[in-house]
């Protein structure tokens, strides 16, 4: 690599792109009553402006996995800068539902694109210990999550809008594009820049699995932290400092997420991920009062390794698949929780009105149907038990193909 090329700069870069991605996450989710309230929108209306946004991002992921290989990761990176500011000033002057729905596909877009850029970028340039790197990166999503989160909260106790909280993701927005503009950007070295081998390797069963298992580890993440406000707005608690707390917990998990892979290696990772996963949820949809707390560390502890350990695994037992692989896979990860969230809302929806046939007040009838949707939450990750353990139990077969790391 040349000399004149700074890794420390370009991740760091990374870093903060990183982090406006998981405040687009923490805000929205914050500011989502706000949202039904101003233009008269349901749960599943809402689902539908939730699932826009991760619905740009297996787009973006696609299309930049195919061009990692030609437009290499500066030019990507370009491409997210000028659809997050697209997107962040189409819903500051948002009109209506179908202008949420637009803006919150160029955020999504603009996610992925990051995270098409990044993660083939890391991994190429820290060969030796990618899935350790890899962690030490999307630290910065749940850190961000932490900032949006905390920032959104502030915001509104100071009665300031939804307008504002996301204007207020422009300032590292245009941080990450100047960093980008103004940093030189090395060539891949260290993956397969073929795009031809990276398409025939994608039919390798093995990433046909984990591309079926990425699917379940987001809506894993994704579901309970994407509605928490809705789920536990009249639970006692407060939404987003449990939000805070969650992923303050899972970026200190994954920044020092070598020693734990190294020990059990990624697929150990995986399965114990899924197992506390399962409890947590389950555990929060019966829990009453500061006891969701409870779940909610529980919860963090299990989701915090799911994503970069996914996107290291096929970076590190599926080299072939270079960039494309990588992006693919969090692609359906998104792709995914796309198709889940206004189902999500839906549930949401439908134990509502039940409750509410049934005599229950408003707010009582909401935290029931809050509970309800977290409880069928619980099978996402109890389908990861079983498909991981199978993984595990093939593990000594898989480590012969691994990339080795240092």
């Amino acid at each position: 690599m040349d000399n004149s090329i700074s890794k420390n700069k370009l991740f760091v870069a990374s870093c903060i792109s990183l982090i406006v991605t998981a405040m687009t996450f923490a805000i929205r989710a914050g500011i989502l009553t706000d949202l039904g309230v101003q233009f008269d929108l349901n749960d599943t209306q809402l689902g539908y402006i939730n699932s826009l946004a991760f619905l740009g991002f297996p787009v973006a992921t696609v299309f930049g996995g195919l061009l990692y290989n030609v437009l290499g990761a500066r030019k990507l990176m370009i491409l997210a800068f000028a659809s997050h500011i697209i997107g962040l000033v189409m819903t500051i002057y948002a009109g209506g539902f179908v202008t949420l729905l637009v803006s919150s596909f160029f955020i999504g877009f603009a996610n992925g694109s990051v995270e098409a850029a990044c993660n083939p970028l890391i991994a190429d340039m820290y060969t030796k210990n990618r899935t350790e790197m890899l962690n030490k990166f999307h630290v910065w999503f749940p850190g961000g999550i932490v900032i949006g989160a905390i920032t959104s909260k502030v915001m509104s106790d100071f009665g300031l809008g939804w307008e504002s909280q996301i204007a207020i993701m422009l300032i590292p927005t245009l941080i990450y594009g100047y960093l980008f503009f103004k940093e030189e950007v090395p060539e891949s070295e260290h993956i397969e820049t073929n795009t031809a081998t990276n398409i025939q390797s994608l039919l390798n069963p093995l990433f046909l699995f984990i591309a079926g298992c990425m699917t379940l580890t987001a809506i894993s993440e994704f579901g309970p932290q994407q509605w928490i406000e809705r789920i536990l707005g009249n639970s006692g608690v407060s939404p987003m400092l449990v939000l805070a707390m969650v992923t303050g917990i899972m970026a200190l998990g994954r920044y020092f997420a070598g020693p734990i892979i190294h020990k059990l290696n990624p697929i150990g990772v995986l399965l114990m991920s899924a197992i506390l996963t399962t409890i947590a949820v389950y555990y929060m949809s019966i829990a009453e009062g500061s006891m969701i707390y409870f779940g909610a560390i529980l919860f963090a502890f299990g989701v915090c390794y799911f994503w970069p350990t996914m996107i290291g695994f096929v970076s590190e037992y599926l080299p072939k698949t270079g960039a494309l692989g990588m992006s693919l896979v969090g692609g359906v990860g998104m792709l995914s929780s796309s198709i889940w969230q206004p189902i999500i809302g839906s549930w949401l929806d439908t134990e509502k009105e039940i409750a509410l046939s049934s005599g229950a007040a408003q707010e009582v009838a909401e935290l029931i149907a809050g509970k309800a949707a977290l409880g069928n939450m619980a099978y996402f990750p109890m389908a990861l038990i079983f498909l991981f353990g199978f993984l595990f139990f093939m593990r000594n077969k898989l480590e012969k193909n691994r990339i080795p790391q240092s």
